[in-house]
């Protein structure tokens, strides 16, 4: 492993190291800088002994349509290479009609993200899934209470991300876990919609659990709340996003890199096709095991005698290094073992012989013979990797000597009327 190591580092010329802290901007309106969710998020990580660096980008009742017809917004997410970009669109919207948010939503929340990931290949998009307001939203019935309007929310910003191959902190959803089961605490402000001190702080705790895949638990920063209220709040972020973090599409910032492969024989027993499956992989070193070596993504190998080889996969690229393992055990079959069936040979009662091998290229040539031991002419009307159509109709009975990478096969025929 450790040549391996060294040689990874001579082929790509560079070594990555785990990263100390974050680096977290946050898009969005009045619902993010209500009582300044970006460093109340900040001092709950410090407190933790967690280091984050933020920033925002929040005008109030700005959509994600508005973020991208601003210049800031992409100076703001151009001008460092962040970990993290939160995106939040204005409250309503991710919540009005499907269509609607097809053709208004949608594609301004992708557009964002596409902008972000073109900056840096490492950065992750996350969307900040707000709540549904205290009495829901009475222009429509399908929002007008906070159950309604919240469950579209967290539809509409789980169908955004998906798109967006995205992740989301679920803020709504530990709304509502609160509101069913601690309906004391207010988590709203007196408009019934912006956050109380109480709901940044609920929101802070969630996207500490969904940005560093920890537990907020335990933090000493109440943030001005009494300590039954914050350590509720932090205990139900906790439930809420590490018991579901494939939900939410999360993935921890040191583990973005994803090598995986699989492998099938070309033409058995030594050729071989390698597709790699990965994430965030720019660069690939294939090791077969005998000493031979690829750099391409899905490379084909040829090995040149039957033993056991351990396959290893190298994915890097600027996020850091992941390393996959297999092995496979090639066997070199002779003919005694595979029997005569390797070739499966019969008539179709037109005349036509078909020549049928299990397995693909293995026929090299065959000849006809009739019954005093003349070998007789054919045409071949059909012929692919593992199957040969010939035609002939001299003959009821005749012999067919067939020559495979295996050895000779010999076989009678009955030519059917």
């Amino acid at each position: 492993m450790k040549y391996i190591i060294i040689l990874l580092f001579l082929i790509f010329g560079k070594i990555f190291w785990a990263q100390d802290s974050l680096s977290v901007l946050f898009i969005g309106n009045s619902y993010t800088y209500t009582f300044d969710l970006p460093n109340v998020f900040k001092n709950l990580a410090n407190s933790l002994g967690d280091g984050v660096f933020v920033d925002s980008k929040t005008n109030g009742g700005f959509t994600f349509q508005n973020h991208v017809n601003d210049p800031i917004t992409f100076q703001k997410m151009h001008s460092q290479d962040w970990d993290y970009v939160v995106i939040q669109g204005q409250s309503q919207e991710p919540s009005f009609p499907y269509s609607q948010v097809n053709s208004s939503t949608l594609p301004y929340a992708v557009q964002l993200a596409d902008s972000v990931k073109a900056n840096y290949l490492c950065s992750q998009v996350n969307y900040f899934m707000t709540w549904g307001r205290q009495n829901g939203d009475p222009q429509w019935d399908s929002i007008n209470t906070f159950d309604k309007m919240n469950l579209r929310l967290r539809n509409a910003y789980m169908r955004i991300a998906d798109s967006a191959q995205s992740s989301v902190t679920p803020a709504g959803i530990a709304w509502k876990y609160v509101r069913d089961n601690f309906p004391t605490i207010n988590l709203f402000s007196s408009d019934g919609s912006h956050p109380s001190l109480a709901g940044t702080y609920l929101n802070a705790c969630t996207f500490y659990a969904s940005l560093f895949h920890k537990s907020p638990v335990g933090s000493p920063y109440l943030a001005g709340l009494d300590q039954f209220t914050a350590e509720t709040l932090q205990n139900i972020s906790a439930i809420v996003v590490l018991d579901s973090m494939g939900t939410w599409k999360l993935k921890h910032h040191d583990s973005l890199v994803q090598a995986n492969f699989t492998m099938n024989q070309t033409n058995p027993p030594f050729e071989y096709h390698f597709e790699s499956n990965t994430s965030y992989v720019t660069n690939f070193f294939w090791e077969f095991g005998d000493g031979l070596y690829s750099t391409e993504p899905n490379p084909n190998h040829t090995y040149s005698e039957s033993g056991a080889y351990q396959i290893i996969l190298i994915g890097e690229s600027v996020c850091g290094v992941d390393t996959a393992f297999q092995t496979i055990q090639i066997t070199t079959t002779e003919l005694n073992e595979l029997g005569n069936n390797i070739v499966n040979v019969f008539s179709d009662g037109n005349g036509n012989l078909h020549l049928v091998s299990k397995i693909a290229n293995s026929i090299e040539s065959f000849k006809l013979y009739n019954l005093i031991g003349e070998e007789i002419s054919y045409d071949i009307l059909e012929k692919s990797n593992n199957q040969i159509i010939i035609k002939n109709s001299e003959r009821k009975i005749l012999f067919i000597r067939i020559e495979t990478k295996y050895g000779l096969i010999n076989k009678t025929i009955y030519l059917n009327e």
